[in-house]
Order: structure tokens, then sequence, then C-alpha cells
């Protein structure tokens, strides 16, 4: 049974910081692009960040390719570990406007989109509040 559990969410001050987790089991997901979304109250469930699988590059393993949401880019930042089956998203100087509901989810193939529809396994969610 394949499960996404993410954790790292909490309450913080604007300008603050959070790093979420997002930790897979029952299958392996380093060939799988992974990704980011969130959903405000009363909002559409939108694309926040994703990351393409690992490739190498000679006798090295690059973290994949990484793809963000313009209302993130420059503050957010999305990284995996494919030995942990573990996928991070590092939020910097958050805004109140990024409060929402963050899930964590598991595409069809090695690239996904900002589509929700290209990912078929999600978790339940982490809750982010962010305090002005």
């Amino acid at each position: 049974q394949v499960q996404l559990v993410e954790s790292g969410g909490g309450l913080v001050e604007a300008g603050g910081s959070l790093r979420l987790s997002c930790a897979g089991s029952g299958g392996t997901f380093s060939n799988r692009a992974m990704g980011w979304f969130r959903q405000a109250p009363g909002k559409e469930r939108e694309f926040v960040a994703r990351i393409t699988r690992s490739t190498v590059i000679g006798y090295t393993w690059t973290g994949g390719s990484t793809y963000y949401a313009d209302s993130v880019k420059g503050r957010f930042t999305i990284s995996r570990d494919n030995a942990k089956n573990t996928v991070y998203l590092q939020m910097n100087s958050l805004k109140p406007e990024d409060t929402a509901v963050y899930y964590c989810a598991a595409a069809q193939d090695p690239y996904g989109s900002s589509r929700l529809s290209a990912f078929d396994f999600w978790g339940l969610g982490t809750q982010v509040t962010v305090s002005s």
C-alpha cells in the first residue's frame, strides 16, 4: 500500500521559515516526479512545486529538475532524498497568503507537471499557518 505522509507544518510569523517533509512508503518513488500542492480555505488546490526524478551525469546523481509556481519562486525550495524516499519543501520568507494545507504527491511518470491530474498518489496534508 503506497503511502505519503507529510510533516513539518505549523504556525509561524510572517517572514519566518518552515521545512515540510514527505515520507513515502509501500513503493519506490525515485523514478517518479514528486510535487507539493496547497489548498487554502474556500480555494481550489494549487500547484506549488515539483521535482523530476534524479538522473546521473557522469558519476554524479542530480537531484532532478525543479519547477515552482510564480507565487513561491525565490522563497521555496523543493528537494528529494531518494535513499530516504523523502521529499522536502523549504519555505522561507513566509507570507500570510501562504496559509494553506500543503499536500505531497507522487506523479505518474518521471517528469510530472503542474496539473493535479498528473499525480496519482497523495498524502493527507499538513497545515501551514502564517500570522501577520
